[in-house]
């Protein structure tokens, strides 16, 4: 667990079962970490989109006699960084420069979560030993997918994009199993569809290990993931940015790539042909 703010909270969720209002407050409170010790529960319910007695409940909930309580230990546990809440003063800035900082801190908070290589190790194992890779991304979550296929496939021997819902997703998903699958990769981006959750429901059913990129430990995928790993969603805009998910799927491809044998060789016999069939423009 990273020592940064944003780890300490999400260390004080866990173990907790939380209803999805209570883990969309948490969600927020991660998010911003660095102010919400200062924020009323008002500006805390308004934040992440919830009543102001459903604050008060998420703090009995984690066993707090009520937020006061819990905004008292948050000052403890989870201090302001520099130039957060509290910190005194600093330059202002517009509303797109809020979002690519904002961007920056997700940044920051998975490098943080990255000081302990070993889920991202676990993972690279897992996806590298499956052949085939189904990898599943729907809706928002989709372009996430379709790119770590994209490079995947340049050094993994078979990996199959599953990009689309519908009734046939879970035959793709049968299919991945007959030919041997034994992991499957999703990305999981807000707002989540019901069929990403009935779809890795069923990839666990059928014997898949799940492997899921998520926004959040809360978020409604983690339930049917063996292996989840956070990377936080800009809020900023008007719609969501997944700069903190496109980087975490390049590291799992990094790991990936190191356990198997002859990536390298792939990748080499690759920029050959590209060459020979003048594919880039130098």
């Amino acid at each position: 667990m990273s020592d940064s703010p944003a780890g300490r909270l999400q260390g004080l969720f866990e173990g907790h079962r939380l209803t999805p209002t209570q883990r969309r407050i948490a969600h927020c409170m991660v998010r911003r970490a660095t102010d919400v010790p200062f924020l009323s529960s008002v500006e805390l319910a308004e934040l992440a989109g919830v009543s102001q007695p459903s604050v008060t409940r998420f703090a009995v909930a984690l066993g707090f006699d009520g937020y006061p309580a819990l905004r008292r230990h948050l000052r403890e546990v989870a201090p302001p960084g520099p130039g957060g809440a509290g910190g005194g003063g600093g330059e202002a800035f517009n509303e797109y420069q809020q979002a690519v900082l904002a961007e920056v801190e997700n940044l920051k908070h998975l490098a943080g979560l990255l000081a302990d290589p070993a889920p991202v190790e676990r993972a690279g194992r897992l996806l590298a030993r499956s052949r085939p890779l189904p990898v599943l991304g729907l809706r928002a979550a989709s372009s996430q997918a379709r790119g770590f296929a994209y490079f995947a496939a340049k050094v993994h021997p078979d990996v199959r994009l599953l990009d689309e819902g519908g009734s046939m997703l879970a035959d793709r998903v049968d299919a991945a199993v007959r030919a041997g699958a034994t992991a499957l990769l999703c990305f999981a981006l807000p707002r989540h569809p019901r069929e990403v959750v009935e779809a890795l429901e069923y990839a666990r059913g059928a014997g898949l290990t799940v492997v899921t990129v998520a926004e959040s430990a809360f978020a409604p995928v983690a339930a049917h993931s063996d292996l989840l790993i956070p990377a936080a969603v800009g809020t900023g805009l008007a719609f969501d940015t997944a700069c903190a998910p496109m980087m975490l799927g390049r590291v799992l491809l990094e790991a990936m790539a190191d356990e198997l044998p002859d990536a390298q060789a792939r990748l080499e016999e690759f920029d050959t042909r590209a060459a020979a069939r003048g594919l880039f423009v130098e």
